[in-house]
């Protein structure tokens, strides 16, 4: 059986493709870098990080773009006769007064790893942009156009547009074709396929939240008019009709379904292999309750599919609910080895797991400077919407212990450098190392930052030599806390203990969509030269991350 999410953590919105024997599937990353991670498999139950789309953050400039914004929603595709994979995505660059601005893109690579080609501006009507590629060689751009007049239905409705491979543009204006399968409203997501004559449509509706789901049109001519799959939403995780066309929020927590394990289900893709089977990934969370907050973000789950007689895609089980245990494939089985837990930077090359915030981890952590270490060279805050850095692994489980042995001398206070664990710029918890002028020699100190509220922990101050030193983060189910050692032996708290479910979509007021991670960081809030060395890093998950249901909600 695969069991789900197969890809736990921050990796929403997923899109898949199959070339020959080989499956890829893109995700999107919002602020962080690099950007679109690819995910590869053989056998469709096993998964490994295999490479990054975006990876030049001087092209793909998302600086000071607040947390939330960035990029949405990649489309990855393979185009058979041209041997070409194609991605379009979209760079949100504001979502004020709901104007949802955003710039659509599309490149192109002959091998999934790249090089990629130069992006091609499409439109900036509205997100979620996905690619088709017909069987007479045309090629079609579907989008949802956002709605911004008053009177109008919100968010808008799915449209087309042919793009030109040879003018490298699109050709005329996107044109309305479909507004939804059922009455959840905020439809979203489209991606379209062709099978028998038909063009099939499958959207998100419901909002990326506790209505979420997935629906299916299809329609004899590209331009429509497109029938909704009489039986929508064919994946959901709350079954049932409800009428929210008049509520443009993506949210909805009074949806939310006590009977299922996999929440806010919907933003769907799928794949069929060469025997025909047919899987469906889309995204889910699995939320804490009964606060519903979600400090994993939204994760990737899979259901197999089978087509109908009368030509329409449902879940092979027959239902709609979507599960945490789904049949696997027929393909060989072909496991790839896991993220290790314990990287000690002793290779030539950062990890292809790490992230940044707005910045390639790359533009100020190195392997190479300190043998067996990592450097990290301090820019700004944590809170910067700029140059942070904060090199970081996604959270993929609320059962974890991470640990870190740093050297790092701090000359004056706005030196510091430590583990962290981070939601967005304004909602972060900070172990750190910095130069305490009250105490006039370093010291180590907790500091917050919650919803924008700063806390520094004063009664934490501990004076401290300049002696490597260990640190660690406890992270279990509610309760987070730090501890830190002098020799890696014997650990001592030090701090309150958080409030883990603080660290989600739901609770942070300034961001949105993505998930928590937890890292290193330096800052150099002075000249932003001062550095800290990290001789390892460790992420080890404390037990098997198999939530069940009782009566008190969902434990992980």
């Amino acid at each position: 059986m695969i069991r789900n999410p197969i890809l736990p953590g921050f990796n929403p919105d997923p899109c898949v493709c199959r070339k020959g024997d080989d499956y890829y599937l893109a995700v999107s990353t919002f602020e962080w870098m690099p950007g679109i991670p690819i995910y590869h498999s053989k056998d469709l139950k096993n998964w490994e990080l295999y490479t990054h789309v975006l990876t030049d953050d001087e092209k793909v400039n998302l600086r000071r773009l607040p947390s939330a914004k960035g990029i949405w929603a990649p489309s990855l595709t393979y185009c058979e006769q041209e041997d070409l994979f194609y991605v379009v995505y979209g760079v949100m660059n504001s979502m004020n007064a709901r104007y949802f601005d955003v710039d659509n893109f599309l490149i192109t690579a002959k091998d999934i790893r790249g090089p990629w080609s130069e992006p091609v501006y499409l439109h900036s009507s509205g997100f979620d942009a996905s690619a088709f590629h017909d069987d007479d060689g045309k090629k079609w751009i579907v989008a949802l156009e956002w709605e911004t007049r008053e009177g109008y239905e919100k968010p808008g409705a799915i449209c087309l547009v042919e793009y030109s491979p040879e003018k490298k543009e699109v050709v005329g204006y996107p044109k309305r074709i479909w507004t939804g399968g059922t009455d959840r409203g905020c439809i979203e997501a489209p991606h379209l396929t062709k099978k028998n004559g038909y063009y099939y449509l499958m959207c998100a509706e419901g909002g990326t939240g506790y209505n979420h789901c997935v629906t299916m049109a299809r329609s004899k001519d590209i331009w429509g008019p497109y029938e909704g799959d009489p039986r929508n939403p064919i994946v959901t995780s709350v079954p049932g009709y409800s009428y929210e066309r008049h509520d443009p929020d993506h949210l909805k927590p009074k949806y939310f379904n006590p009977d299922s394990l996999l929440q806010k289900a919907g933003h769907g893709s799928y794949v069929e292999t060469p025997q025909g089977e047919v899987y469906l990934f889309h995204l889910c969370s699995r939320p804490f309750v009964p606060e519903l907050r979600c400090t994993l973000g939204r994760e990737t789950a899979v259901q197999k599919m089978t087509w109908t007689e009368d030509g329409w895609l449902r879940m092979a089980d027959g239902t709609n609910l979507a599960k945490v245990e789904v049949p696997e494939s027929t393909l060989p089985e072909c496991p790839f080895p896991d993220i290790p837990e314990y990287d000690d930077f002793d290779s030539d090359e950062l990890g292809i797991y790490y992230y940044a915030p707005r910045q390639m981890p790359s533009s100020f952590a190195s392997v190479t400077a300190r043998k067996g270490y990592v450097r990290i060279r301090g820019k700004e805050s944590g809170t910067s919407l700029n140059r942070a850095s904060i090199l970081a692994r996604k959270l993929t489980s609320v059962h974890v212990r991470v640990t870190t042995k740093m050297d790092f001398i701090p000359e004056v206070y706005q030196h510091s450098a430590g583990l962290i664990m981070y939601y967005d710029n304004m909602n972060f918890i900070y172990l750190r190392k910095y130069y305490s002028e009250t105490l006039g020699q370093s010291a180590l100190s907790v500091l917050q930052l919650e919803n924008g509220v700063r806390t520094e922990y004063l009664d934490t101050r501990t004076p401290l030599d300049d002696a490597e030193i260990w640190l660690r983060l406890y992270v279990d189910g509610r309760t987070s806390w730090f501890e830190w050692s002098r020799d890696g032996a014997d650990y001592q708290k030090i701090g309150k203990v958080f409030d883990t479910t603080k660290f989600s979509d739901e609770y942070c007021e300034y961001g949105e969509f993505t998930g928590t991670f937890v890292g290193i960081t330096c800052g150099d809030r002075m000249m932003h030269k001062k550095y800290a060395d990290f001789d390892f890093f460790e992420y080890h998950q404390l037990g098997v991350n198999c939530n069940h249901q009782t009566e008190r909600g969902t434990v992980f």
